[in-house]
């Protein structure tokens, strides 16, 4: 249990110019935007009960638009940046509630939850903790235009996040520290002692385009990819409704089953539990359950794509084929094909869903117009990208 409060500070109000281009902590790495890599460590310490909020500091124009978009459950604050890195890690220090501040630069991704947990442990005890790793290179020091020799062993390179008492850490920060290139030098010029955790050699910073590829390539590795199956069959039946693809057919015929009876978007649903692994449909909502009597098969799949995003799942494509004699189709497959896009595909992202329907001709109970069978396809992906099991030994789902 900590001794203090602590907040968690992602300093990310750079403009990579090194690297060119957007803003590198707004680029997608894997599948979201670089800072979030380190947001998403910050609400995993929030949940454990060991930082009490995130506070983020961004490009000034770029304050309204995550502070209104924010999918996460730990309290976030959003601040502008300032034109050094300094004056941005004090524009997050004026409005931090807590007693000690995590201070974390958003350009390294690849942070660890038990990383965290040490630096904030230390500087429980001592007040500050950083993390350092030994250099793995060989030291010149160029003097009066000669090389010196320098011993490794009492060289260290510096990480982040960097842990310290706030009031302490704002003292030194005002009275030291607006030049400096980490919160460190500031503390120590203050006369504080400084105290260290050993870092981890893949808390990488990325400032370069090698550095970026390096990290996209790390990511890649780790991607997971599955595809599933789904199918289901319903009789024609007078006096229902036709439901498909979540939209109203008129026909004098519907299909027979205890929600709506929607054979696409039931497919689809399968097809996407399977491929993530999960029961299917019929597990998820039996017909012995009221509550889906006549239930739009739609509402059901929003609930199955937040089942299925919860444990990291992506929908990359979803191919349905639907076999159906009576009543024709053709003419509405774009319209279906939108409709369900807008249930599967990520906000912003383009359609993922596609459509085709085949006709029984006059073979068999679809021929006959019985029924009608429906057949698909969709394929997730998922980043099994994880240090604390590659560190540690830990196997996590």
């Amino acid at each position: 249990m900590n001794i203090h409060s602590w907040s968690f500070i992602i300093v990310a109000a750079g403009y990579g110019s090194r690297i060119g281009g957007k803003p590198k902590q707004f680029r997608i790495l894997g599948d979201n935007p670089l800072w979030k890599w380190s947001a998403g460590i910050a609400e995993k310490l929030w949940t454990a009960g060991k930082i009490s909020e995130l506070v983020l500091v961004v490009p000034e124009e770029y304050c309204e638009v995550l502070k209104n978009n924010s999918d996460f459950k730990i309290p976030m604050h959003v601040v502008g940046g300032g034109k050094t890195r300094s004056e941005s890690v004090m524009n997050g220090l004026r409005i931090c509630s807590g007693s000690h501040v995590l201070v974390h630069d958003g350009a390294r991704p690849f942070l660890t939850e038990k990383l965290c947990s040490d630096l904030i442990a230390k500087a429980d005890m001592s007040g500050s903790a950083i993390p350092v790793i030994p250099s793995a290179d060989s030291l010149k020091k160029i003097e009066n235009k000669k090389i010196v020799c320098a011993d490794r062993k009492y060289y260290f390179r510096t990480q982040t996040p960097q842990a310290f008492e706030k009031n302490h850490l704002c003292y030194a920060m005002q009275k030291y520290g607006l030049n400096g290139t980490d919160e460190a030098a500031a503390w120590v010029s203050a006369g504080y002692n400084l105290y260290t955790v050993e870092g981890e050699d893949s808390n990488m910073k990325i400032t370069t385009p090698f550095d970026w590829k390096a990290a996209e390539a790390l990511v890649s590795s780790a991607e997971e990819i599955r595809t599933g199956h789904g199918y289901d069959i319903h009789r024609l039946v007078p006096g229902r409704r036709l439901i498909l693809a979540g939209k109203e057919i008129t026909s004098d015929s519907g299909l027979q089953g205890h929600s709506d009876a929607d054979i696409v978007t039931h497919t689809v649903m399968d097809a996407i539990l399977g491929a993530a692994g999960e029961p299917d449909i019929g597990t998820i909502f039996p017909a012995s359950d009221e509550r889906w009597k006549d239930a739009a098969s739609t509402d059901m799949l929003v609930s199955v794509v937040d089942r299925i995003r919860s444990k990291g799942w992506k929908i990359k494509w979803v191919d349905v084929t639907l076999e159906a004699q009576t009543p024709k189709l053709g003419h509405l497959v774009q319209s279906f094909i939108s409709n369900l896009s807008g249930y599967l595909a990520e906000p912003g992202e383009i359609p993922n869903f596609n459509m085709k329907v085949k006709s029984g001709e006059g073979c068999g109970s679809v021929g006959r117009g019985e029924c009608m069978v429906c057949h698909g396809v969709a394929t997730l992906t998922r980043n099994k990208y994880n240090l604390e099991a590659f560190y540690y030994g830990e196997e996590k789902n």
